[in-house]
């Protein structure tokens, strides 16, 4: 190893970890063996054998038509940006409270995000909110599903159909999670999902964007290959292989494939034992939310989730900011979430505002989250013993 690199090597390893992070990747089935298949076979780029069983797969988990693996959620939502065909003018409605990919990817076409408000049980967007901020310029609404429990689609899905505007589900974090029965990825028109190192299964980077309308399939394909037609051309359906639309190189590696179909094929067992901890978590701290200590997230009856997130609501923002510090003590790692985007230099230049986001704000400022993460066994415990003394003292 050439001393250079062996220096920075060092000095990445050496900044301070947590005893117990917040979120901690494991390698959880045959991610070693199917990486060396593919460094075995010399096909590096995208659109291999993994990516193709990745898609076969997610298909089967979402219920979706057409699953199109690509290199992070990020890339999914520019995808369904332009597949929503959004120019300047367009209005898009969104909580405040998400990450910032979900507005970038409307922003980047030159539309406006409309920040509405949320609800105060899942922290996922409010249709009530959404029904007031529909205006002639709505051309979409990008419904996030917050901590992996999905938002009220079918609400949603009234007012988009009224109004003739395109569903999306940010499922960044919702993989394996369902509504009244059916698959996270297949309740919209277009699903993004995330496959980051702090997803429940992860390729480091990576995600996948689900199409349940067969309109748009096809100009998705163009738009993955660069804006070309090469889908096409090597399916014999085209005489030339050309730029025929907008696009970008929006797939993933072979590598970065094979990594999550070895994630994939666990991800049964991933969410059984995330779904324990959660269980053990709700179960530690139920007495203190009944005291009005905390409040606790509620996940409705007709949703399963799939153990993506545990939060606690702390009583203001200084609370927070104290227990944060007492955790880190005890070297636990518990991050609060997002800063709204409707507050931040980026949301007042580029987005406004429909009606009050009152919860948004309070909200935003008690919440911290618990470490979860596969196969934490009895650390949980730890958790749960060092958070209520933080909590009681």
């Amino acid at each position: 190893m050439p001393k250079e690199t062996e220096e920075v090597l060092n000095q990445v390893s050496g900044l301070k970890p947590f005893d117990i992070p917040f979120n901690r990747p494991k390698l959880i089935g045959n991610e070693r063996s199917y990486i060396q298949q593919g460094l075995e076979e010399g096909f590096f780029a995208g659109n291999g054998r993994f990516t193709v069983a990745c898609e076969s797969l997610l298909k089967e988990m979402t219920g979706s038509p057409k699953v199109q693996l690509v290199h992070s959620c990020t890339a999914a939502l520019e995808m369904a940006a332009i597949l929503c065909d959004l120019g300047p003018g367009d209005e898009v409605i969104m909580p405040s409270f998400t990450f910032v990919s979900t507005a970038n990817a409307v922003v980047m076409r030159g539309a406006t995000p409309v920040f509405v408000d949320i609800l105060p049980n899942t922290l996922n967007i409010d249709p009530d909110a959404v029904a007031k901020a529909v205006t002639p310029k709505t051309k979409a609404i990008f419904a996030v599903h917050y901590a992996g429990v999905p938002a009220e689609m079918d609400a949603l899905a009234e007012i988009a159909k009224a109004h003739n505007i395109i569903l999306v589900e940010d499922a960044a974090q919702a993989l394996g999670s369902k509504y009244n029965g059916r698959p996270a990825g297949s309740l919209g028109d277009l699903a993004a999902f995330s496959f980051h190192a702090t997803k429940n299964v992860t390729s480091g980077e990576g995600g996948a964007l689900a199409i349940n309308r067969a309109d748009l399939v096809e100009r998705a394909d163009v738009i993955r290959d660069k804006g070309t037609n090469r889908s096409q051309f090597f399916d014999g359906l085209a005489e030339k292989y050309t730029w025929v639309d907008i696009g970008s190189s929006y797939s993933p590696s072979e590598l970065t494939a094979a990594m999550l179909l070895a994630q994939l094929e666990q991800m049964e067992a991933v969410i059984s034992d995330r779904l324990s901890s959660a269980a053990r978590y709700q179960s530690a701290f139920t007495d203190l939310a009944e005291m009005g200590r905390i409040d606790l997230l509620v996940r409705p009856v007709h949703c399963q989730g799939n153990g993506h997130l545990f939060c606690l609501l702390l009583r203001d923002e200084a609370e927070r900011r104290k227990f944060i510090a007492d955790m880190d003590n005890f070297g636990i790692g518990t991050p609060f979430h997002y800063v709204p985007l409707h507050s931040s230099p980026a949301g007042r230049k580029y987005g406004k505002c429909s009606g009050s986001l009152t919860v948004t704000e309070q909200l935003a400022e008690r919440l911290v989250r618990l470490p979860l993460y596969y196969n934490m066994g009895e650390t949980v415990d730890r958790v749960i013993k060092t958070a209520r003394n933080a909590l009681m003292n």
